[in-house]
């Protein structure tokens, strides 16, 4: 029997490797996304190459009725829910916290927070119902270390730093596994979205060293949820080999 993974933000980045890698592996896949065109044909994409089912799902997570609507009742088919990922996520803006926009905090936490958690919430009842079940978070090593424009970004990212550990305490009688995955400079989406379609600064953010690649993230992932039942990896931090910590780096 296909085990069943759960991606949201599976339209680009990370979510898109993810879903590719477990795909490759027979896990029957539901992708969410925003974009449904890119979304969909994904989804076409990925039944054709693999043996696998594929469930593609259209809302923001930001909208908890949407989340409600679309994950709180799935197909019984698509219940069994073994994996879910959680990596819709984004970062607006490089400014200085007096220079900040509301805006952009406000998509921020309502995506990378509060959507974190509607999504979760809409989907843990699968898993405690039959005890067990494997959650995890793509969170930043921005939640881990604060850097210099950083500010509400990085606040968000700590707070799915929180929630992830307090997850694990809380679903303890569940046999639930909780993962945090804390990545560092990777060449994804991620900064053209942060500058606001400015390639060029998207562009000079990864020149001089070799960044994370999505599918290095994707095969993380996968090693995550191949270890024993016995075995969970809770906090792990991923980057480059040229990046120090959050902020330092040797650019050739």
């Amino acid at each position: 029997m296909h085990k069943i993974v759960l991606i949201t933000g599976a339209t680009s980045g990370f979510g898109k490797a993810i879903a590719e890698k477990f795909a490759s592996g027979n896990w029957n896949c539901i992708i969410t996304g925003r974009r449904a065109d890119k979304l969909h044909a994904f989804a076409d994409e990925l039944r054709e190459k693999y043996p696998i089912r594929v469930l593609s799902l259209v809302f923001d997570v930001q909208k908890n009725e949407e989340v409600q609507q679309n994950l709180s009742n799935l197909p019984d088919e698509w219940k069994d829910v073994d994996v879910l990922i959680n990596n819709a996520g984004l970062a607006l803006g490089r400014e200085t916290f007096d220079n900040g926009s509301i805006e952009d905090w406000d998509t921020m936490i309502d995506t990378n927070v509060k959507g974190l958690l509607y999504v979760t919430k809409a989907v843990v009842p699968y898993m405690t119902a039959k005890n067990r079940g494997h959650i995890i978070n793509i969170g930043s090593i921005a939640g881990k270390e604060v850097y210099e424009k950083g500010n509400v970004y990085c606040a968000s990212k700590f707070a799915v730093d929180a929630i992830t550990k307090a997850l694990r305490i809380d679903l303890l009688p569940h046999k639930i596994k909780v993962t945090a995955l804390q990545p560092g400079a990777a060449d994804t989406e991620f900064s053209l979205v942060r500058y606001k379609g400015d390639a060029d600064k998207a562009k000079q953010t990864y020149e001089g060293f070799t960044p994370l690649y999505a599918q290095d993230i994707a095969d993380i992932a996968w090693y995550c949820v191949s270890l024993p039942p016995h075995v969970c990896i809770n906090d792990l931090v991923v980057t480059c080999t040229a990046q120090g910590n959050a902020i330092n780096f040797y650019k050739e």
